[in-house]
């Protein structure tokens, strides 16, 4: 019997040969596109998954507190960390990392520059879980100057000889380090992120003073271990006395007052809105997951759809297999297996589909989410299982409905649909289409977001402008006036930050508008009296930095009108020749610029101040024509390797540096884009089916409406209405659901568009004629037949 189940099945299939191809693409596409999905969420998920003890970590961060603002850092004070073992019980471990550095390395005559460099405590091995292939996990940071390679990088200075005790020379601050590990290569979902890692005794050792007891200085991510057992809101309870304690005195003193948190390890990446480490977006997470299940719901809504429209034609079928004995369970058998083998060779496109889509798809996302299909074979088995859910699914309302009919009646051609038949894939058509043209709404309101972010005025010019990283050697300031000199070189300028890169904070206290010295902690940027003329940087009160005043060199400083605001001043005219006290330098306040986007526009302007300080200023912004670019570029190339010789040159372009800020938010919006088309696809497919499906329907009432003359025209608008007027309803249910759900979206930017009128417009009217081109080419075809054709249908 069940030979014969699977010979009917493949003979129906082969019939209906056009609708079996609907149906195995559509499925195909929704689930190819599920199943990547999936495997992107969980990825995001996983972060930091593979640390045997990820429950008991949690990173330490700091809300700071002063008179005019609280900061919130994701880093607390250099003595915090240590001083926690011994003084808190609840405490096994702790260490300090600070991520992200680029330096120089030198091996023999050969120069690198090193992304992704590291400063980490002793205990880094005893906290996380990085398996050293070479080296003593408790030792190996133990002493200055020891340095811990990845695989990949030792393999990169040392080939396959064994790199322990070899020395490299870090030339950023001139030191020769020993390779005392070589560890596994850092996993891509670890927000630790590093190809290096230097002990941070070598940071004690070169300043010739202990990082210890600094609780006024903020340098690095810290994270502590936690006692099997103890537990975290019970520790963070003990952080205020601890504070006290510790630095109670000075806290008071400098009017700064911290606030320790802890944030578990698994959520930093998603979750934390601190720092500028490695993230992601859980809201990305949950909008993806909700894209994905849409995906597959249409998919499903499509296969249902046309299994339970063809399944009418099946009704003589079922009324002989019930005279010559079948029972309502066979029969039910019957057209739930159907559905069930129609999804499994769906099945097996996908995985196929998926195999060859995956490499793309993980340039798309700008990560390896996963290095092969078959990697994680569970995942496949979710996959399979969802594969013949969606074919029981749809399977059971034919099985239910048809084997339920009387035979008599059914072969005496007294059947009927009914209405309820029809009303589903109504219902089920205005589902699929609110959920398309929800994607549409949301698909504009993105792009429309990130175009913003691109073509806002930042309030500076970065255009043609070429970062050069001096690395803080002292023929900078020769190398600058020399690249001056070269023909394409509009001007150029010193700094120690560019906009879209880091700069410090500094504990400051500037007159306010009662007259007080007020503490604050402001953005800092040094700059030499090129910079805010080069950057065009326009200035609202006051004057820019000018050799023309002795003193701007050590007694001047420039706000921002953010900072200005926070004084109390009500204009920035205001604050102009008020005193400053800044890092120990005192002077006056001889100008205030106009606010710039110094960071991503995800954040609002933030109060800066600006000081002259050559010793601090290692980038040159170098300003050059566009014309005749590669020749400009290999002269000031040359001049690099005149003057500095014993340093690889390497720049960047600040407009490509800047915009790098986005790039999660254009991979987001490129993803989007590419599943929301997938799911229009899929609607199309489904809406054709079931257009050319009600077409044939019809076909006799369309011969007999063109012999009492009936134009094309009148026959495909007769033919188009039902379905066009399914997709207004879904457009009106969509465009309140989806104006909720972006402008919840749109709040994690500081800086963002109004949700205007006309993208609702736009996306009901691209809904609108998609389904009319994909039913109107079924009905034009109709239309067209000859009538003698159309009644000799029947």
């Amino acid at each position: 019997m069940f030979k014969n189940y699977i010979k009917t099945a493949f003979r129906n299939l082969w019939r209906h040969k056009g609708f079996s191809l609907l149906n195995i693409i559509g499925l195909t596409v929704g689930m190819a596109a599920f199943y990547l999905i999936f495997l992107y969420v969980l990825f995001e998920l996983s972060y930091d998954s593979f640390h045997t003890r990820a429950d008991r970590i949690y990173r330490i961060v700091c809300d700071i507190k002063t008179p005019t603002e609280t900061l919130h850092s994701d880093r607390p004070a250099w003595a915090v960390a240590p001083h926690l073992v011994g003084e808190l019980p609840e405490v096994q471990s702790t260490v300090r990392v600070s991520m992200g550095d680029n330096w120089l390395v030198t091996r023999g005559d050969r120069h690198f520059e090193q992304d992704d460099v590291a400063l980490a405590d002793s205990t880094f091995f005893q906290v996380f879980d990085f398996p050293l292939l070479r080296g003593n996990p408790n030792t190996a940071l133990k002493e200055p100057f020891s340095v811990v390679l990845t695989e990949a990088t030792a393999k990169k200075y040392f080939g396959d000889a064994n790199p322990l005790g070899q020395s490299l020379a870090l030339t950023r601050s001139n030191f020769h380090a020993v390779v005392t590990g070589v560890m596994k290569d850092i996993p891509e979902n670890s927000q630790i992120a590093a190809s290096m890692i230097v002990s941070m005794n070598t940071v004690t050792q070169r300043l010739n003073r202990g990082l210890d007891d600094q609780w006024g200085n903020y340098g690095a991510n810290a994270y502590l271990l936690l006692k099997p057992g103890a537990n975290a809101h019970a520790l963070e309870a003990k952080f205020p006395a601890f504070l006290e304690k510790m630095d109670g005195t000075e806290m008071h003193a400098q009017q700064m007052f911290p606030t320790l948190y802890l944030e578990r390890l698994r959520d930093v990446y998603l979750r934390s809105t601190r720092g500028n480490s490695k993230t992601g977006n859980i809201i990305n997470v949950y909008v993806f997951s909700i894209v994905g299940i849409f995906i597959l719901l249409i998919a499903c809504i499509n296969f249902i759809n046309l299994t339970t429209a063809r399944s009418a034609e099946r009704a003589k079928e079922v009324g002989i297999r019930k005279v010559v004995g079948a029972g309502k369970g066979q029969l039910a058998r019957q057209f739930i297996g159907e559905s069930v083998i129609l999804c499994l060779i769906a099945f097996l496109f996908t995985v196929v589909f998926s195999a060859l889509l995956l490499p793309a798809f993980n340039h798309l996302a700008g990560k390896a989410i996963s290095p092969g299909i078959f990697t994680h074979a569970s995942y496949l088995l979710v996959l399979l299982g969802t594969a013949i859910a969606i074919g029981i699914a749809a399977g059971f309302y034919p099985a239910l409905v048809l084997s339920s009919f009387q035979p008599v009646a059914v072969l005496k051609g007294r059947f009927a649909t009914g209405t309820r038949g029809l009303f589903l894939r109504k219902t089920l058509v205005v589902l699929q289409f609110t959920i398309a043209t929800a994607l549409i709404i949301a698909t504009l309101v993105v792009y429309n977001q990130l175009n913003y972010m691109r073509n806002q005025d930042l309030g500076f010019n970065k255009s043609q402008k070429m970062i050069i990283d001096t690395r803080g050697d002292s023929a900078k300031l020769v190398f600058k006036q020399e690249v001056g000199n070269l023909p394409g070189v509009i001007s150029t300028a010193m700094s120690g930050s560019v906009p879209g890169g880091g700069n410090p904070g500094a504990y400051s206290q500037i007159e306010n508008v009662r007259g007080e010295m007020q503490i604050a902690n402001l953005d800092l940027y040094f700059v030499d009296f090129d910079y805010i003329p080069q950057y065009q940087i326009k200035m609202v009160a006051g004057r820019a930095f000018s050799k023309n005043f002795g003193t701007d060199t050590t007694q001047a400083m420039v706000l921002n009108e953010a900072a200005v605001k926070m004084f109390g001043y009500t204009s920035p005219a205001q604050a102009v020749g008020k005193k400053f006290d800044q890092w120990g330098r005192k002077g006056m306040i001889v100008g205030v610029m106009k606010d710039f986007h110094f960071r991503s526009l995800q954040e609002a302007i933030k109060p800066l101040s600006m000081r002259i300080e050559p010793g601090a200023c290692d980038l040159l912004s170098v300003n050059v024509d566009g014309h005749n670019l590669p020749a400009t570029l290999s002269a000031v190339e040359r001049k690099w390797k005149e003057i500095i010789p014993d340093k690889p040159f390497s720049y960047t372009f600040l407009d490509e540096t800047f915009d790098r800020q986005y790039r999660s938010e254009d991979r987001f919006g490129r993803l989007f884009l590419n599943f929301s088309v997938l799911a229009i696809f899929i609607s199309c497919l489904g809406l054709m089916g079931l257009a050319s499906y009600s077409t044939l329907q019809r076909t006799k009432e369309i011969g007999v409406r063109k012999v009492i003359g009936a134009s094309v025209g009148g026959i495909v608008f007769l033919l188009s209405k039902d379905f066009l007027r399914l997709v207004i309803w879904a457009f009106l249910i969509a465009a309140p659901i989806s104006w909720l759900f972006m402008h919840y979206w749109l709040q994690s930017f500081a800086y963002r568009i109004d949700i205007y009128w006309w993208i609702f417009v736009m996306a009901g009217l691209t809904a609108l004629c998609i389904a009319l081109f994909t039913v109107s080419f079924q009905a034009f075809k109709a239309a067209r037949m000859s009538p003698v054709k159309s009644l000799g249908t029947e």
